[in-house]
């Protein structure tokens, strides 16, 4: 099947088309500044371009994509009737979808109902997802971000906040970055039995997706059991911009001592924190590895308390588990920084994890991090896309 897969954002509009049964990514691009001046449009297929472009809404994205894809010379496909269905990005489902879910008038009234739990990002999915439905007749999917960890134990996912506050509002810990966690998990379990005899239903993996945003799960038997991320994607790993675990009186502390508003309060814990707010200089974990190669302090500061705050979270899900099988990476940071996960596997020999430096050296590539009769430390490129497109097809084909 010919899957189109969507990740609206309020201005912005990704896309891959995928071939399910070869995994092959067929065309791919990116629609930029929808509604804004200055909008663009970069394709790469059977050519690669970006243009200028004005996109008043989703709508005319979507437009200048189906032509962009049925493009005669540069195009994947002869008609937009070619893509089989369409799966899309959703950030928040709450408790109520466990599971990709296809697209009806109820589906999508509950994730323009689920908005208040994702403000930023669900009236932007449903967007992309209205546009679709008034252009395309093809199947449409939402896949959501919260869906896999909702495996989570009641105990696991709840704060210590009066209870009416979750039974009036739903007010509890959700996670995030769910489909690439489902992804890596999936290669992992698949690797682990094939190579190391660990058995699918037996195994306890604890899967660390670092990137600008970053979070951490504890996968056992297949099933999510914590995860770092809670009613948003704020809390957890310091991340590119955002702060993190942070004491709640110290954010109220902030507000009083600086006249500080509790929306200018958010945008400097989602957008001014994290590696930027600490190191002063950026939010990109390369540019902290240079500063901190050059002697800056602020930066050694910053790659000190992630490395920490990372290791902090295996040993918690090691304990949580009783143990692990494999520690696997992905992500930006993930996937590349060797400085990062040297640090995080460093004196991790009670749990049985010795890291091979030469092999720790590997940049976006599936690879053992460990040395011989070791416990396993694994990286493996995540695919959310990909994903996205596999859970499409299972939903519309009921396979």
């Amino acid at each position: 099947m010919k899957v189109l897969v969507l990740n609206s954002g309020s201005s912005s509009l990704k896309f891959q088309l995928i071939d399910s049964e070869t995994e092959d990514v067929l065309a791919k691009g990116q629609c930029d500044r929808i509604g804004l001046d200055g909008g663009n449009f970069a394709y790469k297929g059977k050519e690669k371009y970006k243009k200028d472009i004005q996109m008043a809404d989703h709508s005319v994205a979507l437009k200048i994509l189906f032509d962009a894809l049925t493009n005669p010379e540069s195009g994947a496909i002869k008609s937009v009737d070619e893509i089989d269905a369409i799966g899309h990005r959703v950030v928040h489902g709450g408790e109520k979808y466990s599971d990709p879910v296809l697209l009806d008038e109820k589906a999508l009234k509950d994730i323009d109902d689920l908005s208040a739990l994702a403000p930023l990002h669900n009236p932007a999915n449903a967007l992309g997802i209205k546009a679709c439905m008034e252009i395309t007749k093809a199947p449409q999917v939402a896949v959501f971000d919260t869906a896999f960890h909702q495996t989570m134990p009641k105990h696991a996912y709840m704060y210590a906040l009066p209870y009416k506050y979750y039974e009036e509002n739903g007010v509890r810990r959700y996670g995030f970055h769910g489909t690439s966690h489902k992804f890596i998990t999936k290669e992992a379990l698949e690797w682990l039995k094939k190579d190391y005899g660990v058995k699918p239903e037996d195994s306890k993996i604890i899967t660390c997706h670092l990137g600008n945003g970053s979070s951490i799960a504890a996968v056992k038997g297949g099933k999510v059991i914590d995860t770092t991320m809670g009613l948003t994607p704020e809390p957890g790993l310091i991340m590119g911009t955002r702060a993190g675990d942070v004491d709640p009186s110290a954010i109220t502390f902030i507000e009083a001592k600086h006249n500080i508003s509790p929306e200018e309060m958010d945008k400097i814990l989602n957008k001014k924190s994290g590696l930027l707010g600490i190191s002063g200089k950026s939010s990109d974990m390369r540019d902290i590895i240079e500063g901190m190669g050059n002697g800056d302090e602020r930066c050694k500061l910053t790659y000190d308390m992630l490395v920490y705050s990372i290791k902090k979270f295996i040993g918690a899900y090691a304990a949580a588990m009783n143990g692990v099988d494999a520690i696997v990476f992905t992500g930006g940071i993930g996937e590349n920084s060797e400085p990062v996960r040297r640090g995080v596997l460093t004196n991790m020999e009670f749990l049985g994890v010795h890291l091979d430096p030469e092999k720790n050296k590997v940049m976006g590539e599936r690879a053992d991090l460990t040395t011989d009769n070791s416990g396993k430390a694994l990286v493996i490129p995540t695919n959310e896309e990909l994903m996205i497109a596999l859970e499409t097809v299972s939903v519309v084909t009921g396979k």
